[in-house]
């Protein structure tokens, strides 16, 4: 499924690297064709001919691919759509959009692997709200400069600690040593001990580079960014320290997982056995009562539809309420994917290796799934993930879609 075919007769197909090398069956790259039906050149153009075709004479689509051993190509991306932000090259599946609100605020759309960044700059200085994750800090810094300018960042806030959320914290440390960081208050000590395993980053079996946290963001007072008082509100639930962010003038809310277009974060407490789906209830009202007429989420696109949100938010609550069972299979698929989403391509006998060395996974099988041996459910999962077009498998070789 997925597959764009077979080639016609007398086409050939390719999956190349950027200087023109044929890959392996199963790794990616950009898909090449050649063939009667393919143009030949540009007239007159040779240098961007040597842009257009490789050395042996297979023109370059812009298409990212995976052929398999049937000779089935599938696409992956479009790099041709690549967006290069000082210096540093962007795809989409990085970056799905850009999108300037109120005066000074500009929403970094970032897809699922790192959350949406909000940079806001103002009277008081440049500010962003929560950084990605790592494996993208070099983007996210990138994509902040470009914003910036000249403008030194002067702050950093997290909604909360997941990998997701403070990734590029380091990077943007890095390279503003002036900024201040601001997080819930209930870390401030964790980060300060740096405890891997209370921050969730081992526990999720993801990374985050040591960072440094300078001062709360405490629920109950007011920041300022791009020239508004934004009140802090806590939001426990998906996590016990998140808070959103909510601007009363233009009611815009910064609701990081708390509240999505089409649902909310995984419950992570609920994983622990700690239970939580009452605090996720507590948070949508306290959305309710602000009326946010436009929600920045943590993933997915800036929405003005809060009230629909809420319902479908409250659908599901009901749901994983009346069986814990779906939340902790949402919470593992949740957790494979995001693994995949980070590695990109890997093999399923690696990703049971990085599943058994994760301790949320063997929460979750041992509560909800101990009726099934630890590789079966992996493997079921992988199942699921392949029907549900978010993974492509070719034999052992697992693929993100």
């Amino acid at each position: 499924t997925g597959s764009i075919g077979l080639p016609l007769p007398g086409i050939d197909i390719a999956i190349k690297d950027d200087a023109g090398n044929s890959l392996p069956q199963g790794e990616s790259g950009e898909i090449c064709i050649r063939g009667p039906n393919v143009m030949t050149g540009y007239y007159n153009q040779p240098e961007e001919n040597a842009k257009a075709f490789t050395p042996d004479g297979f023109m370059r689509t812009g298409d990212i691919g995976i052929m398999d051993a049937q000779g089935y190509t599938r696409i992956i991306d479009r790099k041709k759509d690549m967006i290069l932000v000082s210096g540093f090259n962007v795809f989409p599946n990085e970056l799905e959009q850009v999108i300037s609100l109120c005066p000074g605020v500009t929403v970094l759309e970032r897809g699922w692997l790192s959350a949406n960044n909000v940079v806001c700059i103002g009277p008081e200085g440049a500010a962003v709200v929560d950084t990605g994750y790592c494996t993208h800090s070099e983007q996210t810094l990138a994509l902040v400069q470009g914003l910036l300018g000249a403008q030194p960042l002067q702050r950093i806030f997290n909604t909360h600690l997941h990998s997701d959320h403070c990734g590029g914290n380091a990077a943007l440390q890095a390279a503003w040593p002036g900024a201040t960081t601001h997080i819930p208050p209930g870390q401030m000590a964790l980060v300060e001990q740096w405890d891997a395993s209370a921050l969730s980053y081992t526990p999720t079996g993801q990374d985050c580079p040591r960072f440094r946290a300078d001062a709360p963001l405490q629920p109950g007072t007011t920041v300022p960014l791009a020239g508004l008082a934004w009140e802090v509100h806590a939001a426990p639930g998906h996590d016990p320290h998140s808070v959103v962010l909510f601007e009363p003038a233009s009611a815009t809310l910064i609701s990081a997982d708390a509240l999505w277009e089409n649902g909310f974060g995984v419950v992570f407490p609920e994983i622990e056995g700690t239970a939580a789906f009452d605090e996720v209830a507590a948070t949508l009202d306290v959305i309710e009562r602000l009326a946010p007429r436009t929600v920045i989420p943590g993933h997915g696109p800036v929405f003005t539809d809060a009230p629909r949100a809420l319902a479908t938010a409250r659908k599901r609550l009901e749901g994983f309420v009346r069986s814990p069972s779906k939340h902790a299979l949402y919470a593992a698929k949740v957790l494979l994917k995001y693994k995949l989403l980070e590695l990109q391509h890997t093999t399923v006998p690696a990703l049971q290796q990085w599943a058994d060395g994760t301790p949320y996974f063997g929460l979750l099988h041992q509560a909800h799934f101990a009726d099934q041996p630890k590789a079966q459910w992996l493997h079921s999962l992988v199942a699921d993930l392949e029907r549900s077009g978010a993974a492509v498998r070719q034999g052992e070789a697992l693929h993100n879609a």
